[in-house]
């Protein structure tokens, strides 16, 4: 039996130092993350943003996946901890409405040396070597862009209509309602599309929730791409020059190009992964972790994570 659980490193710069929050339980008398176990239905990213709201009054937004943690239980259960990065603004930290609790009696900011000297448990120390090496090298700080395949879609055969407006099946129905709150865990401000119904359906639920714009786009549609691959790949360099967490919604057939366009921020471990994401299947995603915005240098490509269709696990 494995327990699967997720949390995140809370970071923010104070006077040019990097700090953590650390959470003190009462129960166990110990030091640790931020972190708590997957509840049914829920993905791992929507698990780490639910629980370092529970435990710190924190509202966070996820960013690079950082870590997973692997260790036996005291009931030799194998418990599994998935670990982000997620930087911390002072007007969030204003807004937390922490309260010390029965679970969580304290959270505190602390600098490196002090999470060394407190931590409670030898595994906590990895994690922390991870996202210290990520700070120093200057990829602590990303954005994401989103690739996502359009959910399960009624089968051509079965359908009788034009193209563009064969729908999602009833299960491509539960894959975008799923999928809406990983979205959320990633912050995607943007949302573009094809403008075909079936990735239309896909992010509708998420546009909903957010109260945000969807953005069609003929050029992540499987005959804009066909017609046009070189708008394809304008409109990606687009969205990843914007720097704003985006999310698009396209085909299997417009996969390659868009994939190879975002290739050219990477290097060739991010060109294999990308070239592994022209098999998503539906309702799938893939995300793409970018350097911020800066006025020096471009953009570039620090990591990248897959994410099932309609999965409790990510």
């Amino acid at each position: 039996m494995t327990v699967y659980a997720a949390g995140a490193l809370c970071w923010r710069e104070v006077e040019g130092e990097l700090k953590l929050a650390l959470v003190h339980r009462s129960r166990y008398n110990d030091w640790s993350w931020p972190k708590g176990k997957v509840d049914p239905g829920e993905t791992l990213p929507q698990t780490a943003v639910r629980e370092i709201a529970e435990e710190t009054g924190l509202s966070i937004k996820l960013g690079l996946r950082i870590h997973v943690s692997n260790y036996i239980l005291p009931n030799g259960a194998h418990k599994e901890v998935h670990y982000w990065a997620a930087r911390v603004s002072d007007a969030v930290v204003a807004r937390s409405k922490f309260k010390p609790d029965d679970e969580v009696s304290e959270v505190r900011w602390v600098s490196v040396a002090e999470a060394r000297s407190l931590m409670t448990y030898e595994y906590d120390h990895e994690v922390l070597d991870k996202l210290v090496a990520l700070y120093n090298a200057g990829n602590l700080r990303t954005k994401p862009v989103i690739v996502l395949r359009h959910g399960t879609a009624t089968l051509r055969a079965d359908w009788k209509g034009e193209e563009v407006k064969r729908p999602l099946t009833p299960r491509g129905a539960v894959e975008a309602t799923v999928l809406a709150p990983t979205l959320a865990a990633f912050n995607a401000k943007r949302i573009y599309t094809s403008p075909w119904y079936r990735c239309h359906q896909t992010v509708e639920p998420y546009a909903q929730g957010r109260g945000l714009i969807i953005i069609e786009r003929s050029q992540l549609s499987e005959m804009g791409e066909s017609k046009g691959p070189q708008r394809t790949r304008k409109l990606i360099r687009k969205i990843v020059s914007d720097g704003r967490p985006s999310v698009l919604c396209t085909h299997r057939p417009a996969l390659p190009t868009i994939l190879d366009s975002l290739a050219e921020f990477g290097n060739e471990s991010d060109e294999i992964l990308l070239h592994q994401a022209r098999a998503l299947k539906p309702g799938e995603m893939m995300v793409v972790h970018l350097t911020t915005l800066s006025l020096t240098e471009p953009r570039r490509i620090v990591a990248i994570e897959f994410y099932e269709a309609a999965s409790p696990l990510g």
